[in-house]
C-alpha cells in the first residue's frame, strides 16, 4: 500500500542528509590524491609565474640580454647646469656624482648608449616660526628635478620624468650660525641623495621592463 511505501528506501537510490536547525552542514572530504593534484597544480603555476620575473640587480638576465649593471654603466650623465658659485651648482655636482657611482659602482663607464640630462631647482620654506622672535625654528629644503633619457643611436627620447625631495632641518638658534649652516648642508645632501635614488630607480625600471 502507499502508506507502507512512504518509509521504504530503494537500494542504490541517492539519499539526502537533512541538517537540522543550528547544525552545520558536513564538509566534503578531500582524498589524498586530490590534495596531491592541487599541490602539483599550484607548483606549476608558481614555476610559470617565476619565469616572468627577473631580479632588478641580478648578475644575469633571464632572457640572456645585457644585465642591468652593464646597461646603467652605459648611461652618459651630462653636467647639470646651474649658476656657478651658487648652492645649486654644488648640489648639481652631488647629484651627478651619486648617479655616476650608482651606475658604475666606482669603476669605469661602458661606451655610452644613452644620454641622461637633468635640470634642478631648489626651494626653502619656514615650517615652524618662533612667535616671540618671528624667526624660523624649522625649515624645509627641497629639490625639484626633471630629466630625460635619450638613446644616442637614434636620438629618440625614451624616458622623461620629474621627481622631488623635501627634507626638514632644525635651526638651533640665530646665535649658532655654524649649526644652522651645517643643518642646511646636511639637508641638501640628503635631498640630493633622494633625487639620485629616484632617477636611478626609474632608469632601472626602463631597462628591465622597457617602459
Amino acid at each position: 500500500m502507499w502508506w507502507h511505501d512512504k518509509g521504504r528506501v530503494l537500494l542504490g537510490s541517492p539519499t539526502r542528509s537533512r541538517v537540522g536547525p543550528g547544525q552545520a552542514a558536513p564538509c566534503p572530504t578531500i582524498s589524498p590524491r586530490q590534495k596531491l593534484m592541487r599541490a602539483i597544480a599550484a607548483l606549476a603555476v608558481a614555476a610559470l609565474a617565476g619565469g616572468c620575473f627577473q631580479p632588478l640587480y641580478g648578475e644575469q638576465s633571464a632572457a640572456g640580454g645585457p644585465i642591468l649593471r652593464d646597461q646603467l654603466s652605459a648611461v652618459d650623465v651630462q653636467q647639470i647646469m646651474a649658476p656657478k658659485g651658487t648652492d645649486e651648482a654644488r648640489i648639481a655636482v652631488e647629484i651627478r656624482n651619486a648617479l655616476l657611482f650608482d651606475f658604475t659602482g666606482g669603476g669605469y663607464a661602458a661606451p655610452p648608449t644613452h644620454r641622461l640630462k637633468i635640470a634642478i631647482a631648489s626651494t626653502r620654506a619656514s615650517i615652524i616660526v618662533d612667535v616671540n622672535t618671528s624667526r624660523p625654528d624649522v625649515e624645509n629644503y627641497g629639490i625639484n628635478a626633471t630629466y630625460t633619457l635619450t638613446e644616442i643611436g637614434t636620438g629618440k627620447v625614451v624616458v622623461t620624468g620629474t621627481t622631488f625631495a623635501r627634507v626638514s632641518y632644525d635651526i638651533p638658534g640665530q646665535e649658532q650660525r655654524f649649526a644652522r649652516v651645517r643643518g642646511l648642508r646636511d639637508a641638501e645632501l640628503r635631498a640630493a641623495k633622494v633625487i639620485s635614488d629616484n632617477i636611478r630607480s626609474r632608469l632601472a625600471s626602463y631597462f628591465i621592463a622597457g617602459t
